[in-house]
């Protein structure tokens, strides 16, 4: 015969176990209570959690840095109009700063260029910055800031220079004698030897002569300069993806 007493406390601790589940399925345990289980580690996906809201951007986080020290600062944007922009100008004797004074050659370069209603300083910060990235180019790669003008991708560089810079005036008058990328027909074409500068990997060219006869072709994929020779009897000369082809030799 079983003994009560043994059998009465084995009551006891199963009722005891059975109010500790309890207690946990009632909601005492931190799942129950709403919290998630640790998600399984991987990559996150882009984009807001379902469950947990994207915090707003804090002034005091700091931005992501745009290019490291040995990067090309990037272009600042235009913070003025260029010269060629539509509407009224804002008179040569009525260019003045709101501080200070400008120069002599500073007004040169505003003449003619300020819309009405903008800040003349607003115009020549756009210059200065034209002339601060022709300075850094030239530094690093002399060929890539003669096409830099050549293409455009440096806007207005002429009249900043001639404005501003005047020290940089060789790689203007280098850039007139450059053809960019695209289909350069008629009295465009000069005869002569070119070279491409800062050619991207798909750079590719033809010539063609009279009734659309192919002088010459080539492509390269190395991203390094190649030289061509435009005939005297070139009609057509077409460039992808080599950037710029710069005289060979000129002088400007």
């Amino acid at each position: 015969m079983r003994n009560p007493f043994l059998a009465g406390a084995a009551v006891v601790m199963t009722v005891a176990a059975l109010a500790a589940c309890g207690s946990s399925a009632d909601g005492n345990d931190p799942e129950a209570a709403g919290a998630q289980r640790p998600a399984a580690s991987g990559p996150s996906v882009p984009g807001p959690s379902a469950t947990t809201p994207t915090p707003p951007a804090s002034a005091a986080t700091p931005s992501a840095p745009t290019a490291s020290a040995t990067e090309e600062p990037a272009v600042p944007g235009p913070s003025a109009p260029a010269a060629t922009a539509e509407g009224p100008k804002t008179p040569s004797d009525e260019i003045t700063p709101a501080t200070g004074t400008f120069t002599k050659k500073q007004k040169e370069y505003l003449e003619d260029r300020v819309p009405k209603g903008m800040d003349p300083a607003a115009v020549l910060q756009t210059g200065q910055e034209t002339c601060d990235k022709l300075r850094y180019l030239v530094k690093a790669d002399r060929d890539t800031a003669v096409g830099a003008i050549a293409t455009e991708e440096i806007p207005d560089a002429p009249a900043a220079v001639a404005g501003l810079c005047p020290q940089h005036q060789d790689l203007v008058d280098e850039a007139a004698y450059a053809y960019a990328d695209g289909t350069h027909t008629g009295k465009t074409l000069r005869p002569g030897v070119y070279r491409s500068a800062s050619p991207t990997t798909h750079c590719s060219w033809q010539i063609e002569g009279a009734g659309g006869k192919e002088l010459a072709s080539g492509t390269s994929d190395t991203g390094k300069s190649r030289k061509i020779t435009i005939p005297k009897s070139a009609r057509t000369f077409t460039s992808t993806g080599c950037y710029a082809w710069l005289a060979e030799g000129a002088k400007g």
